[in-house]
């Protein structure tokens, strides 16, 4: 009986260290539960295309959970769940001349159209979180919903794009100093 009365405290115990760390999330916390792979890819391919990198690695983890061989139902592919459709015309406009659908399990490969791709939707939308709705929904949805002056009209959207977002402040958080410095940030002057 004492036996079990200690491991019901002791996994008591443990229950509340651990709740207390999931409300806390120091970056040491965080880093256990959203790693950051690629990191030399995910800097390079944001600084070129002047993206946060934190929403770059975000869209990474939420998309495959930085597994470069992940695949879905629909055939998108990678890092970045790249359709091959998409990414071989995204191959054209950044001028490949030759496009193969195995490419995409490349990470290197992959984050680069990627973050071409979402830096052509921010552009195109002119707001982040439209565009993160265009990268899960498709453009024509997004275009549709415009047109009609609804707003994002897929649950399963609006959570990527809350997920996506919320994502973005935890690796913030957590790899600022090895995600570098974004030019998009403002910068803050010490008092």
């Amino acid at each position: 009986m004492k036996r079990l009365l200690g491991l019901l405290v002791l996994s008591g115990a443990l229950l509340g260290t651990f709740a207390v760390l999931q409300s806390a999330q120091p970056g040491w916390w965080e880093r256990l539960w959203y790693p950051l792979r690629y990191e030399p890819i995910v800097r390079g391919h944001a600084r070129n295309y002047d993206l946060d990198p934190a929403l770059l690695a975000a869209v990474i983890y939420q998309e495959s959970k930085f597994k470069a061989g992940a695949t879905s139902k629909s055939g998108a592919i990678g890092l970045m769940q790249l359709l091959p459709d998409t990414a071989k015309g995204i191959a054209l406009h950044t001028g490949g001349t030759r496009f193969r659908v195995q490419d995409l399990y490349n990470p290197e490969i992959n984050v680069r159209y990627g973050a071409w791709y979402l830096r052509h939707l921010i552009q195109k939308y002119r707001d982040e979180r439209t565009a993160l709705a265009a990268y899960n929904a498709g453009q024509d949805n997004v275009d549709q919903w415009r047109r009609a002056g609804e707003g994002i009209q897929f649950a399963e959207t609006r959570a990527y794009v809350d997920r996506v977002e919320k994502l973005k402040r935890i690796y913030r958080h957590a790899y600022g100093a090895e995600l570098g410095a974004w030019a998009g940030q403002p910068v803050s002057v010490p008092g």
